[in-house]
């Protein structure tokens, strides 16, 4: 089954795309926050990360970088999750090492598309 970590620190968010992608196949694991997200990583080893930008304790952008600079982990593509929508949000992300950026609220048909790109579809 595919992993994708999931970073988020609102239960709504959490609670709404949980579903929408366990519904579709794939096995979620859930981290609060930025340290965790880091954490969960090296533990869970995921095929994916879903990061959300603005997160308590370590944000979005340095916890992507952090994973980035971590040897075992490093190659997992990691989705930014944002409702910041400007150009220099996106442009920060893929420079703290995002592979894509999507915004919220999730569109899930554009986010499954950009998640094909990186991992392909659960059958």
């Amino acid at each position: 089954m595919t992993k994708i970590l999931y970073v988020e620190d609102n239960p709504d968010n959490v609670y709404m795309l949980t579903r929408r992608l366990t519904k579709k196949g794939f096995e979620l694991v859930i981290a609060g926050d930025g340290q965790e997200g880091i954490d969960k990583a090296i533990e869970e080893n995921p095929d994916l990360i879903l990061m959300d930008l603005s997160l308590p304790t370590m944000d979005g952008w340095t916890a992507t970088a952090k994973i980035k600079e971590i040897e075992q982990v490093k190659d997992i593509p990691i989705i930014a999750l944002s409702a910041h929508a400007m150009p220099e949000h996106r442009d920060r992300a893929i420079k703290a090492g995002c592979s894509d950026y999507d915004t919220k609220p999730v569109d899930i048909k554009r986010l499954l598309s950009k998640m094909e790109k990186f991992i392909g579809l659960p059958e």
